[in-house]
């Protein structure tokens, strides 16, 4: 059960199992370029997320992956709410450095669409290491009031080796230090659980059990994102009261109303509108990372989830606007297999048996047998408390007497939101609240 007392923590965890491929190793892919060594990374780690012009365009591409994901998963038609569509909560960056770490052991045209799903593309393995290295070394010092932290991991069966290249790269750009362990000894799935619960602050018990864990895959690899964090301007708690929620289900034209805990307070915050709908920007800490809620103005409809071009250009349009607003004190679980949708967003080699070609991986030709993702969101009056799992087999100030005028954020329909960091808008989580 998650402690009320804690504010705003998101958790992001990627296991990624390895499965020994049935077929040869016979598609043989082109040999991945020298990286960079984590060292030119390194040299100047800044305080802030401020990028170079071709770092922002990685978060730009990665965002791009993010909305794309995200749209699969929950509404490909667009703005439709499915009969009693549950609430969801992902974290793509997870799912990037997982990905990320394992491409070093891809080849060929896996490792091409690898590249591609992740936004990118021809820039490849070198890009996604740069990037991930920097953002698992500056984004937990770009706030001291908000706790940021990136961890990985590989267990590896005892009967398999891994390729000392993919090795070399997994601890400079990932810090992961493998671990061989026998996964028939009836002890590594506790371990494997122990090590999400110690990198989720306890908030992730469980990412395997009997059933999922097999005791015959190569490995596991593993990635935690964690992020705890305070409003800017908490919510006064007797300001929470029961309010109708309107789940509205656009294919039946039916609408179902449901009391919640709504939080409320009136301040200036960063606003903009679309013609589709309202867009509120709440912080966090100093500032640096914040809660961007986008709200539909038709009752029937969720906001359509946008392109990384549109939440750039939606980004720049905010401003501070007096804004009263009502937020719904809420938790959302999730639990979702991730196949299916990566291999239709461009990578289907990775989870074909006879396609895969993770050559620089291990000694034996593998394949991802599963991606799934769990995740946990809590916001409440004082923040937010948030975890995700992903596993791949193979996260106020008083008023003056003269009144200003207060646009209404009222949040009592269902909403999109994104928690990113403020000054580049890399999208660290993504989810949705239906009210299921």
């Amino acid at each position: 059960m998650m402690k009320k007392s804690v504010q705003w923590a998101a958790i992001a965890l990627t296991l990624m199992a390895m499965m020994t491929a049935c077929s040869s190793d016979s598609n043989d892919g082109t040999e991945p370029e020298p990286e960079p060594t984590p060292a030119t990374v390194q040299e100047e780690l800044p305080t802030t997320l401020k990028l170079t012009r071709s770092e922002q365009e990685m978060v730009n591409q990665s965002n791009e992956f993010a909305f794309n994901l995200f749209a699969e998963i929950t509404d490909p038609g667009c703005f439709g709410i499915r009969e009693n569509q549950k609430s969801i909560i992902l974290s793509p960056i997870s799912i990037t450095y997982a990905l990320g770490m394992l491409n070093n052991g891809a080849a060929g045209e896996t490792q091409q669409q690898i590249n591609k799903v992740l936004g990118f593309g021809e820039q490849g393995a070198d890009s996604i290491n740069a990037f991930c290295y920097k953002m698992l070394k500056t984004a937990p010092a770009i706030d001291p009031l908000t706790k940021v932290l990136i961890s990985n991991t590989i267990f590896l069966n005892k009967d398999y080796v891994l390729k000392p290249d993919f090795v070399s790269k997994a601890k400079a750009f990932y810090e992961a230090e493998p671990e061989t362990r026998d996964f028939n000894d009836g002890k590594t799935l506790d371990v494997i659980n122990k090590w999400a619960a110690d990198h989720t602050e306890q908030m992730i018990q469980k990412v395997l059990d009997e059933q999922t864990f097999n005791p015959s895959a190569v490995s596991y690899l593993m990635n935690a994102i964690y992020f705890k964090g305070e409003w800017a301007m908490k919510f006064d708690k007797a300001e929470t009261a029961d309010e109708i929620f309107h789940q509205t289900h656009a294919y039946d034209a039916t609408e179902k109303e449901t009391k919640i805990p709504m939080m409320h307070q009136r301040g200036t915050f960063n606003y903009t509108e679309t013609d589709d709908c309202q867009v509120l920007q709440l912080p966090y800490g100093n500032q640096s990372f914040t809660m961007t809620i986008l709200l539909t103005k038709d009752t029937d409809k969720l906001p359509c989830v946008p392109t990384a071009k549109q939440w750039q250009e939606m980004s720049q349009r905010l401003y501070g606007h007096n804004i009263d607003v009502k937020l719904p004190r809420f938790e959302t679980d999730t639990d979702i297999y991730l196949n299916d949708y990566m291999a239709k967003l461009g990578m289907p080699d990775a989870f074909d048996t006879n396609k895969a070609n993770f050559k620089n991986f291990c000694e034996k030709p593998t394949f991802i047998s599963m991606i799934k993702q769990v995740a946990k969101i809590e916001v409440s009056e004082e923040g937010t408390e948030a975890a995700a799992i992903t596993i791949i087999g193979m996260e106020e100030a008083a008023l003056p007497d003269d009144q200003p005028s207060f646009i209404n954020f009222h949040a009592n329909r269902p909403f999109l939101y994104i928690i990113s960091e403020k000054t580049t808008g890399a999208i660290f989580f993504i989810g949705q609240y239906t009210g299921h």
